[in-house]
């Protein structure tokens, strides 16, 4: 592995909470990503940063497509679709090799998928200017309540951000209590002005 790779996966680490014996000299690890432009430092919830099973999350390429395809495929599930593995396969694939949407992906330092957030780009007529839908977001059962939704959704903002966007959009179940109460930590908004309609062609 070249040592700039080897940096960064270290200085990764060390922002989100893997504090082992691997954080020794992280403060002059991070210095040092800082200074050499490699790293852009990105605000993490203290959660995630002081978990107990520490992760990382980086935005999803095609060489994370098993992974992806097996959390997108329970995704699928939870929303009570019958398991297809294959087609979630093929649908992750032409995302990721296409680049129409952005993923962002959370493993653990064994490189286990905990958890993925899907953004898809949308335009405001009114403002002029671009959006991001949040349309999937997915933790694995094993890794609740560890941070790792507050972190994807994190990521997605700072992404929405870079980008220009002026903001980012989600729709969720109306008894989807666990996941509006993330949102509404994260600052989001409930939109009571407008009804939005839907139809299937």
């Amino acid at each position: 592995m070249h040592a700039t790779t080897r940096l960064k996966r270290r200085a990764e680490w060390v922002l989100t909470g893997w504090v082992g014996g691997k954080a020794k000299g992280a403060e002059q690890v991070l210095r040092g990503m800082f200074c050499l432009g490699i790293l852009r430092f990105t605000k993490l919830p203290i959660a995630t940063r002081m978990s107990t099973t520490p992760f990382l999350v980086h935005r999803a390429s095609p060489s994370d497509l098993d992974t992806v395809s097996s959390l997108f495929d329970a995704y699928r599930v939870f929303y009570e679709q019958s398991s297809d593995i294959a087609s979630a396969r093929r649908f992750m694939q032409e995302r990721l090799t296409k680049q129409d949407s952005v993923v962002f992906l959370a493993l653990n330092h064994d490189g286990k998928g905990l958890g993925f957030t899907q953004l898809y780009p949308l335009f405001s007529s009114v403002r002029m200017r671009s959006i991001w839908l949040l349309n999937d977001l997915f933790v694995d059962k094993d890794a609740r309540r560890m941070g790792v939704a507050h972190a994807l959704m994190e990521h997605a903002r700072d992404f929405a951000r870079a980008s220009g966007a002026a903001g980012l959009e989600l729709a969720t179940a109306k008894d989807n209590e666990s996941a509006k109460s993330v949102y509404h930590d994260l600052g989001w908004k409930l939109d009571t002005e407008f009804d939005h309609y839907s139809i299937t062609v």
